[in-house]
């Protein structure tokens, strides 16, 4: 088994590709939420994304953008839903920290939602704490904001 972590943008195919099978996952789980939340998740800008490749096939994804000063935000994680449960999450995850570590940053933040538990206990895992919802976040019920100190 060959695998393989890629730094790209979001004009990558594979990463496209993957966001489209995450949007659908989502449309899905939030119902009419869906239209709040895809306002905040255009992938036009994010220059920082990762992919996991397993034997050639993508079959997981994340990025971050920058959200304040030695801080990002982690955006766009998923992972096709017959290779969850084996890591891989978690590989994206702890990739995507270093890259932000590498440019300067010592925070991380995201949201996620209550309808996403796995990711709740991907996060919690990983050394995420739930912090208070951050803009646009505030006072959205569904809303799930976490934080975590990196580099230390």
């Amino acid at each position: 088994m060959k695998e393989e972590l890629l730094r790209t943008e979001s004009g990558n195919q594979a990463f496209k590709k993957l966001v489209q099978l995450l949007d659908a996952d989502l449309a899905n789980r939030d119902g009419e939420d869906t239209l709040f939340y895809s306002q905040f998740n255009g992938i036009t800008q994010l220059q920082h994304c990762i992919v996991y490749f397993k034997d050639g096939a993508a079959i997981g994804c994340g990025a971050f953008k920058k959200f304040a000063d030695h801080s990002v935000e982690i955006k766009r994680m998923y992972v096709l839903p017959e290779h969850r449960s084996k890591g891989i999450a978690s590989k994206v995850l702890e990739a995507l920290e270093a890259w932000a570590l590498e440019l300067g940053n010592t925070q991380c933040v995201l949201e996620t939602g209550l309808r996403q538990p796995e990711a709740i206990s991907l996060y919690k895992k990983s050394g995420y704490e739930v912090t208070a919802n951050y803009p646009p976040y505030e006072g959205i019920e569904n809303s799930v904001c976490f934080k975590k100190k990196i580099g230390f």
